[in-house]
């Protein structure tokens, strides 16, 4: 979900191999949040970001975007004009002052961390002109992209995402990133739930959508900048629905509201033997 303003050399590949299941591996869940409680999101599980963030995205985060109703979480955005706080968050909050549209961007920072196992999350995007939902994590150690970002699903421009990204030792932004254009997935692929994967262990991390494998990372000999191994450090969870923004699209056209629905978020870890 971080972006640099400038290009980065992106892997534009497909890799349509099935899912392989670990030989032997019995999964312990845990942590989840299957949102089946109507009203606002757990606060012991889900912070929220506010303001305006990253990437140059036009909307305002706020808590007031997201909810919990029929089993879904469900994150909104809408074209409403803001008057912002000059004070609140990232800088570029100083510089705007008002904002064309709202939006919600929740984290388990400081609630929930993990490190190695396997992440279920299903969903259903929306697919429209300037709609920038995420499924992603952020090492809880460094600054961004020392920390290590994974991008379990991103969708913009009428792409699928899957990416992972670091600090080289050469102080640069590395990316490994796989574009999918969705209509390879099928027509109306975006009108329903699918289920995305990440199975993540010491030596690499695996992104599936619907037992799809898009994205693989093998970091066993990866080399960054820092103290701290940006995939073998705790991760903690962001789910967000941004508008527009360096890479999200003009949104102009789109007819709002647009909601994102989550039906769950699962975090399993091997089971220990007794």
């Amino acid at each position: 979900m971080f972006r640099r303003l400038v290009a980065s050399s992106v892997l534009l590949a497909f890799a349509s191999l099935a899912h392989a299941e670990p030989p032997g591996v019995d999964w312990r869940l845990v942590w989840a949040d299957e949102f089946d409680i109507d009203g606002r999101p757990d606060p012991a599980k889900w912070g929220f970001e506010r303001g305006f963030v990253r990437n140059r995205e036009l909307q305002w985060y706020q808590p007031e975007n997201a909810w919990v109703e029929g089993g879904n979480l469900v994150i909104e955005g809408r074209r409403e004009r803001k008057r912002v706080d000059a004070s609140a968050s990232h800088p570029e909050s100083r510089r705007r002052r008002v904002a064309e549209y709202t939006s919600a961007s929740l984290k388990t920072k400081g609630k929930f961390t993990w490190r190695y196992g396997r992440m279920e999350v299903r969903a259903k995007i929306p697919a429209e002109p300037g709609m920038w939902p995420a499924i992603w994590t952020l090492g809880e150690r460094g600054r961004w992209p020392s920390n290590g970002e994974v991008d379990l699903m991103e969708f913009y421009r009428g792409m699928i995402l899957a990416n992972a990204a670091h600090r080289g030792p050469d102080g640069k932004i590395v990316w490994d990133a796989v574009r999918v254009p969705i209509e390879e997935f099928g027509d109306g692929w975006a009108d329903d739930f699918h289920t995305w994967r990440m199975d993540w262990n010491a030596d690499r991390m695996e992104l599936s959508v619907d037992g799809r494998v898009l994205n693989t990372t093998d970091y066993a000999n990866l080399e960054y900048r820092g103290d701290v191994h940006p995939f073998r450090q705790p991760h903690y969870v962001l789910l967000n629905l941004a508008i527009g923004g360096i890479n999200g699209g003009d949104p102009t056209d789109t007819p709002m509201p647009q909601r994102y629905l989550v039906d769950y978020v699962r975090v399993y870890e091997p089971a220990k033997e007794d």
